[in-house]
């Protein structure tokens, strides 16, 4: 029978593999370490649900999943539920511990309090105030002003070429009346 792939244990990022950015200061390091919860709770759910799975009678099984059959299953369970509780302890920690620094920043509530209903973050980042109901971020704005512009110049060198010509135009017209 197939053996189940044992899950990676969990581990701590080697400090060394760390971009710097993310060791500037106090602040960056608990981003950093909230980005690394977010990682905990996918692998968590990922736990929740091999758990589940182990808990079904074993002929419930599709005939593609590798699960471990008899007393292996129980083992699995065990191993999987064990770092299943050990995740949640180190997410609620680091949860913890980003609320505590947030706290001692003393950033007020406001700052940190979630959008309005229905609100739809720019694209591409920052955006220039708009009338309601626009959600077009800094780049947009910059491509079609850069359009624009480019249709005005191209409007400009059009007209002047027309006046060129019907300067010429008139020039050698007269130039054969007389």
């Amino acid at each position: 029978m197939a053996q189940r792939q044992e899950p990676p244990p969990i581990q701590e990022n080697d400090p060394s593999e760390i971009d710097p950015i993310w060791t500037s200061s106090r602040t960056a390091r608990q981003i950093y370490a909230l980005g690394e919860v977010e990682k905990d709770i996918t692998r968590l759910l990922s736990l929740a649900a091999s758990s589940i799975s182990l808990l079904t009678l074993p002929q419930t099984d599709e005939p593609e999943e590798t699960l471990p059959q008899g007393e292996e299953r129980s083992e699995q369970f065990v191993l999987e539920v064990s770092e299943y509780f050990e995740r949640l302890n180190s997410i609620q920690e680091n949860i913890r511990s980003s609320l505590a620094h947030i706290r001692q920043s003393r950033i007020a509530p406001s700052a940190i309090t979630a959008p309005p209903l229905g609100f739809v973050p720019p694209s591409l980042g920052v955006g220039l105030p708009r009338a309601a109901g626009s959600s077009r971020g800094l780049q947009e704005e910059r491509i079609d002003r850069d359009a624009w512009v480019g249709i005005l110049d191209a409007l400009t060198r059009l007209r002047a070429s027309q006046q060129h010509d019907q300067l010429v135009q008139t020039a050698s017209h007269y130039a054969m009346n007389t």
